[in-house]
């Protein structure tokens, strides 16, 4: 049995036959640990408020209580066949689709009606599957806010509620939103709540008892911030010798699959810039970068079309990507949990991985505050250990075309209307 499964089998518990069936066709046959922790006390009718990072299952744990009370526990008398029973809201639009994902595959046999919404695309294609019923509603809270108020759905018929990493939803400033879902569905004794976070920090904490009934708490490994299976070391190089490093390194090691991290648009331009220039092919995921071709690069860096990947804390929020083998900090984030979200992007589902950290003159100030997060040193390798190489001139940056605005001087109802930031 694989390391990061637990003993505990899921036709040991008690699920309906069609959701049985949906793990089994998926491959799922043993619970991970927050599984195991949550399941339980989910299908006996208990709120949970779950600590756990991403890759730890956390996804199917909830969906699979969403599922189950939405197939045993009957509709509310005035459901009128189309509202939604079960709201799950995610921080990012890329965590929707794969909850979304994740949910289509446990529904085979289930037969419920699951619709996405999210910013970037598609509205009226999101809007017209919810007019014509849904049973699961996944969405980012910006899209989602946007048709409550036009009216495409009522919460009055909520019996499922998901809020999915809760801890980001503060960071990324949904919070506000958040708390106007919240307030609109049931009581919380007439639905099922679950609260998922990496952090359980005192306002997430709060935010669950403020909103459930009375939840319990779960952790999955809380004394341990960061995985045992991840191999973990830094580099203290000047900021001139950074690229150097990172390509010495992507030559000697030749990952397979890796994320190049960093904290600004600028250095994930330079970055990707000079892999291209010198023989890398990389997909780059900065805040500027078209929801479309945003999801090609990703679909290819996914496929192994590309083995690299350059991106910014918020590009790559709730991104679920499979086999990542390396993590290269070439900025080290200011947040100490950004350390653990990054890190964690390897060694995920029981696999091992390597996350190397670049703690250079501008951001090494950083260090000192996520050693005390994740409870342990980071293992120190001498610049001088390695032989770095010159590179390669950087390969130029499209430039792309500036952005056409109407000349608007004869209608000035147009300039005061309030455009909504897409998540």
């Amino acid at each position: 049995m694989s390391a990061h499964l637990t003993d505990l089998a899921f036709k040991s518990l008690a699920l309906h036959e069609s959701l049985l069936s949906g793990l089994s066709d998926a491959g799922f046959e043993y619970c991970t640990p927050i599984q195991a922790k949550s399941l339980p006390i989910l299908l006996s009718g208990q709120d949970v408020a779950g600590q756990a990072q991403t890759g730890t299952g956390k996804t199917i744990a909830f969906l699979l209580a969403t599922f189950q009370r939405l197939i045993e526990v009957p509709a509310f008398d005035n459901w009128d066949g189309k509202q939604p029973r079960a709201l799950i809201l995610a921080p990012t639009r890329e965590l929707a689709i794969q909850i979304a994902n994740d949910a289509h595959l446990l529904n085979k046999a289930a037969n419920l009606r699951i619709a996405v919404a999210h910013g970037g695309k598609d509205y009226e294609k999101q809007k017209t599957t919810i007019l014509n019923g849904v049973d699961i509603l996944i969405g980012t809270p910006g899209r989602l806010l946007d048709y409550h108020k036009q009216r495409v759905f009522d919460l009055k018929q909520v019996q499922a509620m998901v809020l999915d990493e809760a801890d980001r939803m503060f960071d990324l400033g949904f919070i506000k939103d958040v708390r106007y879902f919240l307030r609109r569905i049931p009581n919380p004794s007439q639905r099922l709540g679950m609260l998922f976070s990496a952090t359980m920090s005192y306002k997430v904490s709060e935010l669950a008892y403020e909103h459930m009934n009375n939840p319990q708490k779960v952790q999955v490994s809380p004394e341990k911030v960061s995985s045992d299976r991840i191999e973990e070391s830094v580099y203290y190089p000047a900021n001139d010798e950074k690229i150097p490093l990172l390509l010495t390194l992507i030559k000697r090691i030749e990952p397979q699959r890796s994320i190049v991290f960093v904290n600004t648009k600028h250095a994930a331009d330079k970055v990707w810039s000079y892999l291209e220039g010198n023989g890398y092919p990389a997909a780059l995921l900065s805040g500027d970068v078209p929801q479309k071709k945003r999801e090609q690069l990703l679909k290819r860096f996914q496929e192994g079309e590309y083995h690299f990947m350059v991106a910014t804390d918020v590009a790559a929020r709730g991104l679920h990507i499979p086999e990542v083998s390396h993590v290269f900090n070439y900025d080290l984030p200011q947040d100490s949990e950004d350390y653990v979200h990054r890190i964690g992007r390897t060694a995920r589902a029981g696999a091992s991985g390597v996350a190397i950290s670049f703690a250079c003159e501008e951001y090494v100030f950083s260090l000192p505050d996520i050693e005390a997060y994740i409870k342990h040193k980071l293992p120190v390798t001498a610049v001088s250990d390695e032989v770095l190489i010159s590179p390669e001139p950087p390969k130029k940056m499209e430039k792309r075309p500036p952005i056409r605005r109407p000349n608007n001087k004869n209608k000035p109802s147009q300039s005061r209307r309030r455009h909504k930031p897409k998540q």
